[in-house]
């Protein structure tokens, strides 16, 4: 018992550290792989076009379906995306907005996620998670 609290506890940092968001939601480095630009404010951009047309497909939708698991994957892989952000890009206001945005779309995905068997709370969800994306996207295209 003495070995194992605390080797249970080096995992559970080890795994808090390292990102670990590919080891719970393994399609999201498929997603990214399929959004690859030529750098990483185009890979966020293609993955904010990606979030928006699967978000739309989910609408009318009930539970984890399968447009939903897509969405959540693409959700994954558009937060891990800031990471490809050169640093001078990164120093920029524009960043510092997309940096808002990306927090406004973790408040709304939670709701969404809450919602995600309650119709119509769902699909306003949804919108409000579309409008969110096209604002995100939009930021980016400053930033390019």
């Amino acid at each position: 018992m003495k070995r194992t609290m605390p080797m249970l506890m080096i995992g559970l940092l080890l795994v808090n550290l390292s990102g670990c968001s590919y080891l719970f939601y393994p399609r999201a480095s498929d997603y990214a792989a399929q959004a690859k630009g030529a750098s990483g404010v185009e890979t966020t951009i293609n993955l904010a076009n990606m979030m928006e047309a699967t978000a739309a497909k989910a609408k009318g939708g009930k539970g984890i379906d399968s447009a939903f698991d897509d969405l959540h994957n693409q959700f994954h892989a558009l937060r891990d995306s800031f990471c490809g952000v050169t640093g001078a890009q990164g120093k920029t206001p524009a960043y510092a907005l997309a940096v808002t945005h990306k927090k406004e779309l973790d408040a709304i995905f939670g709701r969404l996620w809450k919602f995600k068997d309650d119709q119509p709370q769902r699909d306003q969800h949804l919108d409000l998670l579309i409008t969110e994306v096209k604002e995100l996207r939009e930021t980016f295209q400053t930033i390019r």
